[in-house]
């Protein structure tokens, strides 16, 4: 019975030995309780790169010249010599008005002159008449003088009634309307017969100068500012110059062929927008552009030598963006970085935060916390900078 107990004692005090054998076992085996390995996560090197960053700004496109055709004279549209879309030259007939009563006005100011004439011609044989009775005394000079102004009188009639016959031949010429300038006809409001005035609301077409198109567009003052300080030159002349070529966007996002110009910049801001008016130039050889379309010019801005990181590298928090950094003992610390408005595509161009050299964390932001330590997986610049152009 003492054999009995005495084993029981002993076990007793041998058990707490036995459960801290068992829990160091289990802490060696990666129990709850036991340190973790640092985790995997990929890590690049900062290198400076050279990219075009581009953003794009709504635009309106306007002919060169776009010319509203309208009556001088009032009558009913007799004919129409061309069709919507079609390329005219300067000069070529496009209406015919039928007003009568400029004809008739020409008629009388023909009429008038003969009359006018024939009665210059009498009063000039009444002065020839008087003068040498005058020189001989034989009547009085007021009586040469009287037919002398009597003579001006009729030749100043004369030449009114000359100057009523060019009103009348305007006025009669106004009737046959012509194409002032190169270009495409517009829509055609009024058909024949229709009756049209100087005071019609609408114009009888519109001919576009569409050799070259302008596309006006709009920057805020930040943009503005940015482009200011980017482009060089110390005068606003010298920065529309050193602009480089813009492209233009369509409205089917096609890129269009050809590449234009910016060529004035507004002084002012509009205060009611905020913003500053662009126009740039684009040739326009085959007319596929056309007044009052829309599309996007394309301002590219070159950047040499820059720092750029994945958008996936960085997380925003309260408007602002971070990265993780990993240092010599691989220990991660979140960084605040600036960085531009303008994208490189899927690429943040960072301005202050880091510096050639860095190793920043590629992806982790969901799981990284700051002053953790990580085992980096080293990534190839030419994997990281892969989509960059």
């Amino acid at each position: 019975m003492k054999i009995q107990t005495f084993q029981h004692l002993a076990f007793l005090s041998l058990a707490p030995l036995l459960l801290m054998a068992c829990g160091g076992s289990q802490t060696q085996a990666g129990g709850p309780g036991a340190t973790q390995p640092p985790a995997n996560y990929q890590v690049f090197t900062i290198e400076a790169k050279d990219a075009t960053l581009s953003n794009d700004y709504p635009a309106t496109l306007q002919g060169e010249q776009n010319i509203e055709i309208r009556p001088k004279i009032d009558g009913f549209v007799e004919a129409i010599y061309v069709d919507e879309g079609t390329v005219v030259k300067k000069g070529q007939l496009l209406f015919k008005l039928n007003a009568p009563q400029y004809q008739q006005d020409v008629n009388n100011a023909i009429a008038t002159i003969n009359s006018a004439e024939a009665e210059v011609k009498s009063a000039q044989l009444l002065v020839n008449k008087t003068k040498p009775l005058v020189d001989k005394d034989i009547i009085s000079p007021y009586e040469l003088e009287s037919d002398q102004f009597a003579l001006n009188t009729k030749k100043a009639s004369l030449a009114q009634a000359r100057t009523s016959l060019a009103n009348a031949k305007t006025n009669l010429g106004y009737t046959t309307i012509t194409s002032p300038v190169n270009g495409v006809i517009g829509t055609l409001p009024y058909k024949v017969g229709s009756l049209v005035t100087s005071a019609t609301t609408s114009p009888l077409t519109t001919v576009s100068n569409i050799d070259k198109v302008y596309a006006y567009f709009s920057l805020n003052e930040k943009q503005l500012l940015e482009f200011s300080r980017t482009v060089k030159g110390s005068t606003l002349k010298e920065k529309i110059a050193n602009t480089p070529a813009v492209s233009l966007i369509l409205s089917d996002g096609s890129n269009y062929t050809e590449h234009g110009k910016v060529e004035t910049i507004a002084g002012l801001i509009d205060t009611q927008t905020g913003s500053a008016s662009f126009r740039a130039a684009f040739p326009n050889p085959i007319r596929l552009l056309r007044s009052g379309s829309s599309a996007s010019v394309r301002i590219p801005q070159p950047v040499k030598s820059g720092i750029f990181i994945p958008q996936r590298s960085a997380y925003e928090l309260q408007g602002k963006h971070f990265v993780y950094v990993v240092d010599q003992t691989n220990t991660v610390k979140s960084v605040e970085v600036q960085i531009m408005d303008l994208l490189a595509g899927q690429y943040y161009v960072v301005t202050d935060g880091l510096k050639i050299g860095d190793k920043v964390v590629y992806d982790g932001n969901s799981s990284l916390k700051d002053a953790a330590q990580i085992k980096p997986e080293v990534m190839g610049a030419d994997k990281v900078y892969q989509d960059l152009k």
